[in-house]
């Protein structure tokens, strides 16, 4: 059975994250979920329950209109709502039966151009491989996201969806010694939500740096763009609030250490809107 790996894109405005999500309680007789490496013989769906829009739900859909097959597609990062994508990374496996599924002989362009073709204007599959059966989008060995500031009293028109706009003035500069404090292998208890549900809080951080940007729609632009080997639920948005807090005086610069140190998460700042926030790549160890 062919399993590939799609690269996707989206605008996450008007999605209620990557992941799907039905409303109300799931009825005890559904099927279970399958595992990351398989296909769902017969979902179940909602059964009838109305579902919100997800970012897994129309490029599921897409796929299984192509493939004619109830096949899963499982992303590498489950984005919240309102966070978009220039590179997450997903999968599914499907049969190779006549009329069903995608045999690798039909080639991997015109999947992509087909499940494009059924894809809603906000989102866009950039790429589609063969790759292997055991593949788990899940198992990345790094990844990197960027957040992007309006610096400025007048609020952006344009790139409204894309920045978070900051009213005060801010010292780049500052944000960029504070940015440069995150980098190494810490425990981030102190930057992450609560019930975020993991085990460990320690992750590596391998950079993190300020940019200034051309200013845009009369206000001044700084991205944040961090990598790492994994990030706890709103970790880059709640450092992205620390960052931004030294930069506006509300907030000293030793606060970080101390957040590290301590694992205080009132010693941290806020948990930043998601409209800025953007999952930029994700890598694998090994060629997938």
């Amino acid at each position: 059975m062919p399993r590939y790996r799609l690269t996707i894109a989206y605008d996450g405005t008007d999605f209620h994250g990557w992941q799907r999500q039905f409303v109300g309680p799931r009825p005890p007789e559904e099927a279970a979920p399958a595992d990351a490496a398989g296909t769902d013989p017969a979902p179940t769906g909602g059964r009838g329950r109305p579902e919100l829009r997800t970012v897994q739900g129309v490029v599921e859909d897409a796929v299984r209109a192509v493939v004619r097959e109830p096949v899963v597609v499982f992303g590498a990062s489950r984005t919240d709502a309102g966070v978009h994508a220039r590179g997450q990374v997903c999968a599914f496996t499907t049969g190779r039966e006549r009329g069903r599924g995608w045999p690798p002989e039909r080639g991997t362009e015109p999947l992509l151009r087909a499940i494009n073709a059924r894809l809603p204007d906000d989102v866009l599959a950039l790429s589609c491989d063969e790759t292997d059966i055991h593949f788990d989008p899940v198992k990345a060995s790094s990844k990197s996201y960027s957040y992007t500031w309006h610096v400025g009293p007048n609020r952006p028109l344009f790139s409204r969806r894309w920045v978070h706009h900051v009213r005060v003035p801010v010292d780049a500069d500052l944000m960029a010694e504070a940015a440069a404090m995150i980098v190494g292998t810490h425990d981030f208890a102190a930057f992450a939500a609560a019930g975020h549900g993991r085990l460990s809080t320690v992750r590596t951080v391998y950079s993190c740096t300020i940019t200034r940007l051309p200013d845009e729609e009369g206000g001044q632009r700084l991205r944040m763009d961090i990598s790492g080997n994994g990030f706890l639920w709103n970790m880059v948005r709640i450092i992205g609030g620390t960052v931004l807090d030294i930069g506006a005086g509300r907030r000293p610069l030793d606060s970080i250490t101390r957040a590290l140190e301590t694992g205080d998460r009132t010693l941290a700042g806020p948990t930043l809107p998601p409209t800025g926030l953007c999952l930029e790549w994700i890598k694998y160890d090994a060629p997938a």
